[in-house]
């Protein structure tokens, strides 16, 4: 077989294996292609703006006349990158989230004549599609219940989107603090997991772990913690765990129960 050589047949030769070969090639070529219209097809989410009936698009420019400080600020705004140029900017902008404002402007500012992702998060949703799917999750934030909103934790309309992180002068912590107070602090002995950020233990969206976690047990501590493993036990922190490892979470388990910090030991306890 290895030996075997494949011939175009020339003159006087039987066409046969010929016309298989090209019928073969033929039929790679045109997979060739509809695979690659399929991939090219699906690489991209189609996003459609939110409608209302009887509207039609009439560009930001139009929103700034009555909502001057917000189209100011809106510049500053991490949304504001989606802003497209040129003619294409008539229906991406303010009406990408709000939908189609003529109806709205010709009835001077009707609260019923535009949509308030505020009140919904369904427009939010039509971007985020990873976000909407961790709102199902079993243990989430009870934004789909009604009882937040995106905006209560994040500003659309100006600075960044997302609170602290970069060369921002705050920390996660001023956006979650406002809500869990007394996770927030201050505490004599800080967890430093609390310095770095609420997400590095929390999916704010959701997560099927209890609290939102994004590890479950202690394999979450783990993750910064060392643990050495020698044959006098298991040891971390430079103590020995061996036994109370076995006895739950490392903070259900009666130890670390101030896991967020403590105002009385190094060892995160009430």
């Amino acid at each position: 077989m290895d030996d075997e050589k494949i011939r175009i047949p020339g003159n006087g030769e039987t066409p046969g294996r010929g016309r298989m070969l090209g019928r073969v090639a033929l039929a790679v070529a045109v997979l060739g292609i509809a695979v690659a219209a399929i991939s090219c097809a699906t690489s991209r989410t189609i996003v459609v703006a939110p409608s209302i009936p009887g509207a039609t698009f009439i560009g930001s420019e139009s929103c700034a006349e009555c909502h001057a400080k917000i189209n100011q600020g809106f510049k500053t705004a991490t949304h504001a990158r989606l802003k497209a140029p040129g003619k294409n900017a008539e229906n991406v902008g303010c009406e990408s989230c709000h939908g189609p404002g003529s109806v709205h402007k010709e009835s001077g500012g009707a609260r019923s004549t535009i949509i308030n992702p505020g009140k919904s998060p369904e427009s939010c949703f039509q971007c985020h599609l990873d976000v909407a799917a961790r709102f199902r999750l079993p243990s989430h934030h009870p934004v789909l219940e009604g009882k937040l909103s995106c905006n209560d934790c994040h500003d659309p309309h100006k600075g960044s989107a997302i609170i602290g992180g970069g060369t921002a002068l705050a920390t996660e912590a001023e956006t979650c603090g406002r809500c869990h107070t007394a996770q927030r602090g201050p505490f004599v002995f800080e967890h430093e997991a609390v310095r770095e950020g609420c997400t590095t233990c929390h999916q704010p969206h959701g997560s099927v772990n209890a609290r939102m976690l994004t590890e479950r047990s202690a394999t979450l501590c783990m993750k910064c913690h060392f643990q050495q493993q020698t044959a006098a036990g298991i040891f971390i922190g430079g103590q020995e765990h061996s036994s109370r490892l076995t006895r739950g979470t490392c903070w259900s388990a009666g130890c670390h129960e101030a896991v967020h910090g403590s105002q009385i030991g190094t060892s995160l306890r009430f």
